[in-house]
């Protein structure tokens, strides 16, 4: 997040003016952040990060309707240690911002990925069924098929195209939420990732894992989405949706 400020992708940001913009693996607490990253004019923030490392996991999301309501991690300790989702609730919608983990550095983190990815479907699924609508977004971590990312047959047996991983938001869909940027392109190739240790982006070797899911009642009011490849600042782009609520 400091580094999106030092680069001068924020300002980009606040120029799009979002009613609501959401950040994730912010890497940083909101006192080592500048006044006008912590508290931006127009615009009421709320902030989740890593309650044991500093410099890790973290997110964030800003918007100009104060919300009835911000949960601050999905209730489960184990998740909720490492800051990785903030869920707003406006009355008859809900908006979340999640950084779901990263299944690399061995089993154990895979099968702390796969626990969180059945938690938060788990706690999506209660919202609905309350008559919420859902709006989530973030860093998901997952390819979900062979358009999603460049080199997809080198990367079966990698986490982030893991059958197990795709296999999850297959059930995402099936409970009803809709990847709405894939909805609106079915047929566009077009990635939120690239490696940067491999200069990857000069050569558009990317990854499509960072999306906008709606509830499938929700899908008429949607009016577009972007990702917004030509924008720096990070090794992933900005993604966007545009919903009447």
């Amino acid at each position: 997040m400091r580094a999106l400020h030092r680069k001068g992708a924020w300002d980009w940001l606040i120029q799009q003016s979002p009613d609501v913009f959401c950040l994730q693996e912010t890497k940083a607490h909101p006192d080592q952040m500048p006044d006008e990253v912590r508290d931006p004019l127009g615009y009421f923030p709320y902030f989740d990060h890593s309650k044991e490392k500093k410099g890790y996991s973290g997110v964030a999301l800003y918007t100009k309707k104060k919300p009835l309501h911000v949960e601050h991690g999905l209730g489960i300790a184990e998740f909720d240690v490492e800051g990785r989702t903030l869920v707003a609730d406006f009355g008859t919608y809900v908006v979340i911002t999640a950084y779901f983990p990263n299944g690399g550095g061995g089993q154990d983190r895979l099968d702390y990925k796969m626990r969180y990815y059945k938690a938060f479907l788990e706690y999506i699924d209660k919202l609905t069924k309350q008559g919420k609508s859902v709006i989530f977004c973030g860093d998901v971590n997952t390819a979900h098929t062979e358009m999603d990312l460049a080199r997809a047959k080198e990367n079966e047996k990698n986490t982030g195209f893991l059958p197990m991983e795709r296999a999850w938001i297959d059930n995402v869909i099936e409970h009803g939420y809709v990847d709405i940027w894939r909805h609106l392109n079915p047929e566009k190739v077009q990635y939120s990732w690239w490696d940067m240790k491999t200069r990857a982006r000069d050569r558009d070797i990317g990854w499509r894992i960072d999306y906008f899911f709606v509830d499938s009642n929700s899908v008429s009011r949607v009016t577009g989405a972007t990702i917004y490849t030509d924008i720096h600042g990070s090794d992933h782009c900005p993604i966007s949706l545009d919903i009447e609520v």
